[in-house]
Protein backbone atom coordinates (compact mmCIF):
# COMPACT_ATOMS: atom_id res chain seq x y z
CA UNK A 1 0.00 0.00 0.00
CA UNK A 2 1.64 3.38 -1.37
CA UNK A 3 0.11 7.15 -1.36
CA UNK A 4 0.96 9.30 -4.19
CA UNK A 5 0.20 12.96 -3.08
CA UNK A 6 0.15 15.29 -6.13
CA UNK A 7 0.84 19.42 -6.28
CA UNK A 8 -0.72 20.79 -9.39
CA UNK A 9 0.66 24.10 -11.10
CA UNK A 10 0.70 25.84 -14.04
CA UNK A 11 4.29 25.31 -14.84
CA UNK A 12 4.85 21.68 -12.86
CA UNK A 13 2.42 19.02 -11.34
CA UNK A 14 4.83 17.81 -8.32
CA UNK A 15 4.35 14.62 -6.73
CA UNK A 16 5.31 12.41 -3.53
CA UNK A 17 5.05 9.09 -2.56
CA UNK A 18 4.44 7.57 0.62
CA UNK A 19 6.33 4.22 1.97
CA UNK A 20 4.68 1.25 2.46
CA UNK A 21 3.94 1.45 6.57
CA UNK A 22 2.61 5.14 5.03
CA UNK A 23 4.72 6.87 7.49
CA UNK A 24 6.60 9.27 5.73
CA UNK A 25 6.41 11.39 2.34
CA UNK A 26 9.68 11.48 0.16
CA UNK A 27 9.64 13.47 -3.27
CA UNK A 28 8.86 11.66 -6.70
CA UNK A 29 9.80 14.57 -9.15
CA UNK A 30 7.79 17.23 -11.34
CA UNK A 31 5.93 16.55 -14.24
CA UNK A 32 6.26 19.92 -16.65
CA UNK A 33 2.46 21.30 -17.09
CA UNK A 34 3.34 23.84 -20.14
CA UNK A 35 1.30 26.73 -18.41
CA UNK A 36 -1.67 23.92 -17.48
CA UNK A 37 -1.67 21.73 -15.21
CA UNK A 38 -4.14 19.18 -17.22
CA UNK A 39 -1.37 18.63 -19.96
CA UNK A 40 0.27 16.26 -17.21
CA UNK A 41 -2.52 13.97 -17.06
CA UNK A 42 -1.20 11.58 -19.37
CA UNK A 43 2.22 11.70 -17.49
CA UNK A 44 0.50 11.08 -14.01
CA UNK A 45 -1.63 8.07 -15.23
CA UNK A 46 2.02 6.52 -16.59
CA UNK A 47 3.18 7.23 -13.42
CA UNK A 48 0.08 4.95 -11.38
CA UNK A 49 0.54 2.74 -14.00
CA UNK A 50 4.61 1.85 -13.87
CA UNK A 51 3.61 2.13 -9.44
CA UNK A 52 0.96 -0.46 -9.30
CA UNK A 53 1.18 -0.34 -4.89
CA UNK A 54 -1.00 3.30 -5.01
CA UNK A 55 -4.36 2.95 -3.83
CA UNK A 56 -4.30 6.70 -2.69
CA UNK A 57 -4.05 10.14 -4.79
CA UNK A 58 -3.81 12.94 -2.30
CA UNK A 59 -4.50 15.78 -4.62
CA UNK A 60 -3.22 19.43 -3.30
CA UNK A 61 -7.03 21.50 -2.75
CA UNK A 62 -6.31 25.03 -2.65
CA UNK A 63 -8.70 26.70 -0.49
CA UNK A 64 -8.57 30.23 -0.31
CA UNK A 65 -7.48 32.26 2.91
CA UNK A 66 -11.23 31.87 4.40
CA UNK A 67 -11.06 28.38 3.95
CA UNK A 68 -13.66 28.78 0.31
CA UNK A 69 -13.33 26.92 -2.91
CA UNK A 70 -12.32 29.71 -5.38
CA UNK A 71 -11.33 29.00 -8.67
CA UNK A 72 -8.35 27.31 -8.41
CA UNK A 73 -10.27 24.77 -6.08
CA UNK A 74 -12.90 24.24 -8.80
CA UNK A 75 -9.70 23.40 -11.22
CA UNK A 76 -8.01 21.09 -8.82
CA UNK A 77 -11.70 19.20 -8.93
CA UNK A 78 -12.05 19.09 -12.40
CA UNK A 79 -8.25 17.83 -12.60
CA UNK A 80 -9.52 15.08 -10.37
CA UNK A 81 -12.13 13.78 -12.13
CA UNK A 82 -10.14 13.71 -15.92
CA UNK A 83 -7.64 11.74 -13.53
CA UNK A 84 -10.52 9.59 -12.80
CA UNK A 85 -11.78 9.32 -16.45
CA UNK A 86 -8.09 8.58 -17.75
CA UNK A 87 -7.46 6.08 -15.38
CA UNK A 88 -11.07 4.49 -16.02
CA UNK A 89 -9.78 4.25 -19.49
CA UNK A 90 -6.52 2.90 -18.44
CA UNK A 91 -7.86 0.05 -16.96
CA UNK A 92 -9.88 -1.50 -20.24
CA UNK A 93 -6.46 -0.85 -21.93
CA UNK A 94 -3.95 -3.05 -23.31
CA UNK A 95 -1.38 -0.60 -22.78
CA UNK A 96 -1.58 -0.27 -19.18
CA UNK A 97 -1.50 -2.62 -16.04
CA UNK A 98 -3.65 -0.29 -13.79
CA UNK A 99 -5.99 -2.78 -12.10
CA UNK A 100 -8.35 -1.12 -10.04
CA UNK A 101 -8.27 2.71 -10.16
CA UNK A 102 -6.63 4.90 -6.74
CA UNK A 103 -9.41 6.32 -4.47
CA UNK A 104 -8.70 10.12 -4.79
CA UNK A 105 -9.02 12.54 -1.75
CA UNK A 106 -8.14 16.06 -1.42
CA UNK A 107 -6.30 17.49 1.02
CA UNK A 108 -6.22 21.56 1.99
CA UNK A 109 -2.69 22.77 0.53
CA UNK A 110 -3.21 26.25 1.95
CA UNK A 111 0.08 28.13 2.62
CA UNK A 112 1.64 24.62 1.30
CA UNK A 113 4.42 26.66 -1.32
CA UNK A 114 5.48 28.98 1.06
CA UNK A 115 6.01 26.15 4.00
CA UNK A 116 7.99 24.27 0.72
CA UNK A 117 10.12 27.44 0.39
CA UNK A 118 10.50 27.68 4.14
CA UNK A 119 11.76 24.04 4.03
CA UNK A 120 14.48 24.27 1.26
CA UNK A 121 15.68 27.94 2.69
CA UNK A 122 16.37 25.84 6.22
CA UNK A 123 17.41 22.72 4.43
CA UNK A 124 20.36 25.46 2.66
CA UNK A 125 18.84 25.08 -0.45
CA UNK A 126 19.54 28.79 -2.28
CA UNK A 127 16.63 30.75 -3.48
CA UNK A 128 17.53 30.16 -7.11
CA UNK A 129 17.84 26.75 -7.12
CA UNK A 130 13.98 26.52 -5.31
CA UNK A 131 11.82 26.35 -8.46
CA UNK A 132 12.73 23.12 -10.13
CA UNK A 133 12.35 21.67 -6.45
CA UNK A 134 9.29 23.29 -5.17
CA UNK A 135 6.19 21.87 -6.31
CA UNK A 136 7.65 18.32 -5.77
CA UNK A 137 8.32 19.44 -1.69
CA UNK A 138 4.90 20.70 -1.92
CA UNK A 139 3.61 17.37 -2.68
CA UNK A 140 5.80 15.95 0.20
CA UNK A 141 4.09 18.59 2.68
CA UNK A 142 0.28 17.90 1.34
CA UNK A 143 0.92 13.99 1.32
CA UNK A 144 2.56 13.99 4.95
CA UNK A 145 -0.13 15.92 6.30
CA UNK A 146 -2.81 13.33 4.94
CA UNK A 147 -0.55 10.66 6.37
CA UNK A 148 -0.65 12.00 9.61
CA UNK A 149 -4.07 13.18 9.80
CA UNK A 150 -4.73 9.00 9.50
CA UNK A 151 -2.13 8.08 12.67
Amino acid sequence: MVWLGVDLGDARVGLAMSDPELSFAHPEGNIEANGDSFRALDQVVDFIDDHTDIDLVVIGLPLQLNGEEGKSAKKARRWAGNLVKRLEVAVHSDDYTIKTIPEIVFRDERLSTVSAHRQLSVAKVQSRNHRPVVDQQSAVIILQSALDACE
